[in-house]
Formats: structure tokens, sequence, C-alpha cells
């Protein structure tokens, strides 16, 4: 059941990303909003080496891969919609393979992080957040390139009391 309920939570904030960066014009994925900031480009390059190193061999090796050049995924190199969208499909399959593959018994098993040992419950916990923290960066991002022309993720503006005669996303979300 608490494995079942965080892949519920991953595939939503999978779904959230998914909204906004199809609402977003491929010349607007690489724009960085102020100094210093990140792309959706790159934001998304950070999510899929993430979950790529995190969950490659989830339980029987150190997340934090040799091969993941982290520092490289904050970089700008300009990959079009489908080659960023490619690796992030791939990240997620990984991720989603290995949730997959676990049950509830294996919540208190230890795994590590950059030598760190953590519970299985805590790295799907601590990574649920990391998730969650850029997916927000994305759908603001989407919003603010997407202007007028952005349609809401969630309830509109003015419209709660007309979502909640027919709460259909919710409905959705659980069958």
């Amino acid at each position: 059941m608490v494995i079942e309920s965080i892949k519920s939570e991953y595939q939503r904030y999978k779904s959230l990303a998914e909204m906004a960066i199809s609402q977003v014009p491929d010349d607007r994925l690489h724009k960085v909003l102020g100094e210093d900031g990140n792309s959706i480009a790159v934001v998304i390059k950070h999510i899929s080496g993430n979950l790529k190193s995190r969950f490659t061999n989830f339980l029987t090796e150190d997340g934090e891969k040799l091969w993941r050049n982290r520092d490289e995924e904050f970089e700008e190199k300009f990959e079009n919609r489908t080659s960023l969208l490619n690796n992030w499909g791939e990240s997620w399959r990984i991720l989603f393979d290995q949730i997959n593959s676990l049950k509830d018994s294996d919540l208190g098993k230890v795994v590590r992080i950059r030598s760190k040992e953590l519970t299985v419950s805590d790295a799907l916990q601590r990574s649920l957040a990391h998730v969650s923290y850029h997916v927000g960066q994305i759908v603001l991002m989407g919003r603010i390139h997407g202007g007028k022309d952005w349609k809401s993720l969630s309830i509109p503006r003015g419209k709660s009391q007309e979502y909640n005669l027919g709460p259909t996303r919710e409905r959705q979300a659980n069958k």
C-alpha cells in the first residue's frame, strides 16, 4: 500500500511536469529567467540524471553513480524537445521499473546515496521531495512562458465552486 501511494505521487508529478512542458514553445524551453537561473531544459536534464542515477540498481548500488556528471546537467546544451523528452522518459522508466519491483516489506532495507545509509522509505521520500521541488520550478517557468495562453494544471482561478460540483481530476487520478 505504501509503495503504491509513493508510485502514485511520482506519476502525479511526472504528469504535472509533462502538462506544463507541453504548453511551452520549443524556443522557450531553454530560456533562463533571472540571473544564474536554470531553464526548463536544464531542470529536465537534472531530474533525468538524478532519477537514472538513484534508481539504476536501486537496492544494490550507491545512488550516486560514477558515470553521472551532475555538473554537466546544469550546462545549457540546447537539446531539442525530442531528445530532452526521450531522456526524461527513460529516467522515469528506470524509476518505475524499480518501484514496481518493490514491496512494502522492502521499506526498511538500507540503500546508499553518496555513501550515506538511508532506508528505502527515506530514500523514496527524499527523491519524491526532490522531484516535486523541481516539478514546481518547471510548472512556474511554464506558466510564465505560456503567458495568457497558459491552461491551468489545477483548478483555474475563480472556478473552485464550479469545480467542486464535479471534481473530475481527482476521480480520474483514483481510477
